[in-house]
């Protein structure tokens, strides 16, 4: 059962109160370069992110984001865009208004925002901009940026009670607080609660289940989840589901982040894709067909059905944007791409679409299912099977999901 949160407006986009989990993703573009960053916000927001966040971290960026927003609207995109801010958010939100008014929600990590008593000012002007504007503000707290003097104090205090806390736990307690008494701030300079989200961000996955369990029984805020860095490849896909998987599975979590750390010239979109893949793993959404491909095995030497598989998935993401808006319910289907005889058409039966190749050794024979019965056998090379089954798919998507023509 999802826990119970107030819920929160993010710039059309319902964050708690029973909505949906919500996709996030952060550009990794300079954004004083608006055109650049733009691009990589529409080409997240088409993969699939529902919020994206871009940096605001001097007068250059601050001043870029009117231009963002006037490109991404002439686009037609409409994603909200949130402001992170480190350090001197507040003089930029109150130096560039148009800034202020355009994005949908301002990030604040109260770690960062000041020492003493100018933190509480900077971290008050930064609400009451807020409050003027009517945005919502992430409270994010970060490990590696917590408030030192709380930390002290703590460390202080199980020394001289005696606690035995460990050091890794009173850091944990120490997330929590500084999010709780930041939230506290935020409602005393007007923002109520549904103008706040909160985020405890760590790196290890261990760490994530203890602040969000004890954070998430302490507070109705809607929380987003996610590690502070995940790392890349498959670490950092293992570590995040291993944590995240389980949190959201306890009804934790009401906007998520897997922040992949991309190889070199990368692939932005893949911590879009990894969210996704995530929330529709666990039952919670659905966001694109399934593609499903066995993992291969003696009988499998040859290696058309994984270039198959890994064709099929990157035409349904590149389909996906306009397939959203003409085909509603596509993001239900499965298809199946199998190896051999063994699972082959028994795994492809139980697919919307099942293509069952030949093993080693087999008949060169490619029998396709469709919900279940056998439709047609293709043969071919690998070019020809390729294009046979994506005339295939599209012939499916366009009868089930659209005007009801015959699956051919």
């Amino acid at each position: 059962m999802r826990r119970e949160t107030v819920g929160i407006d993010v710039g059309g986009v319902q964050v708690g109160g029973g909505a949906p989990i919500v996709v996030q993703s952060m550009s990794n573009t300079d954004t004083a370069d608006a055109e650049a960053t733009a691009r990589q916000c529409r080409e997240l927001a088409e993969a699939g992110s529902e919020l994206v966040r871009i940096t605001v971290n001097n007068d250059a960026a601050a001043a870029a984001v009117p231009e963002i927003s006037r490109r991404l609207l002439d686009d037609g995109c409409e994603v909200p865009l949130i402001g992170d801010f480190h350090y001197n958010g507040h003089t930029l939100l109150g130096s560039h208004p148009e800034c202020a008014r355009l994005l949908a929600k301002y990030r604040i990590n109260p770690g960062n925002v000041g020492a003493g008593d100018r933190r509480d000012d900077n971290f008050a002007t930064i609400c009451r901009i807020a409050l003027d504007h009517g945005k919502p503000v992430r409270i994010g707290v970060n490990a590696g940026s917590l408030d030192q003097s709380l930390v002290m104090a703590r460390m202080q205090e199980n020394t001289d009670r005696d606690l035995g806390l460990t050091s890794e736990e009173i850091l944990n307690r120490c997330m929590v607080e500084s999010a709780l008494r930041s939230t506290e701030a935020a409602h005393a300079c007007g923002l109520g609660e549904d103008r706040v989200i909160i985020s405890c961000k760590v790196s290890r996955p261990r760490d994530l289940l203890e602040v969000y369990r004890d954070l998430s029984g302490k507070t109705r805020q809607p929380l987003h989840l996610g590690l502070t860095e995940a790392g890349m490849g498959i670490k950092g896909l293992v570590w995040s589901a291993s944590s995240m998987g389980i949190l959201l599975s306890e009804g934790i979590g009401d906007t998520i982040r897997v922040s992949l750390t991309p190889r070199p010239d990368g692939d932005r979109r893949d911590e879009v894709y990894a969210c996704m893949e995530l929330l529709q793993a666990l039952g919670l959404r659905s966001f694109a067909p399934s593609i499903t491909a066995c993992p291969g095995c003696g009988r499998t030497t040859s290696n058309t059905f994984q270039k198959l598989a890994e064709r099929v998935e990157g035409y349904v993401r590149e389909s996906m944007p306009g397939w959203r808006e003409r085909y509603p319910g596509v993001e239900e289907m499965t298809v199946a791409v199998m190896g051999c005889v063994v699972n082959g058409p028994g795994e492809s039966k139980a697919a919307n679409i099942g293509i069952s190749l030949p093993g080693t050794g087999e008949a060169p024979n490619c029998p396709i299912f469709i919900d279940g019965k056998l439709a047609t056998t293709l043969r071919g090379n690998y070019e020809e099977l390729a294009d046979g089954l994506r005339r295939i798919v599209d012939d499916y998507v366009a009868s089930r999901y659209g005007a009801g023509e015959s699956v051919s």
